[in-house]
């Protein structure tokens, strides 16, 4: 019996039984070999680690705009290399359109960090009169 591209349909057979053999014996090992302990099913579990404070964090909206900002020049990166992939048949006009969406991204670049739209560190909130943290809620200090 064989498969239509000729391959006999026993090698699939005898993967399909190794499968579902490596599949029920890695089932076992867990049960036997797993750990003892009971926990509550109640209470969030992830990866191993105990959970500990509150779930309800807030992050400043400067975290969110770095992160879009991250996205935006990742795609653009995708362009230059798609741009390198054909260099030598794009020519002279191919290298004079990098050269200016290059530009572009470099002017973009120096307004975000002129408008400081990458600024990482502790600002001032003038209006409550605190420290805000980028990546967290500000705290009286």
């Amino acid at each position: 019996m064989e498969a239509a591209s000729g391959a006999p349909l026993w090698a699939l057979l005898v993967y399909a039984l190794a499968t579902a053999g490596l599949f029920g014996a890695l089932l076992v090992l867990t049960r036997y070999l797993g750990p003892l302990a009971k926990r509550s099913q109640e209470e969030p579990y992830e990866s191993g680690v105990v959970p500990t404070g509150t779930a309800q964090v807030r992050f400043n909206v400067q975290f969110y705009l770095i992160a879009v900002i991250f996205i935006v020049f990742d795609l653009e990166t995708m362009f230059i290399v798609a741009w390198a992939v054909v260099f030598r048949e794009a020519g002279v006009a191919g290298y004079l359109e990098i050269v200016v969406f290059i530009l572009v991204l470099v002017a973009t670049l120096f307004y975000l960090a002129r408008t400081g739209a990458l600024e990482v560190s502790r600002r001032r909130d003038a209006a409550r009169g605190r420290d805000v943290q980028p990546g967290g809620a500000g705290g009286e200090r």
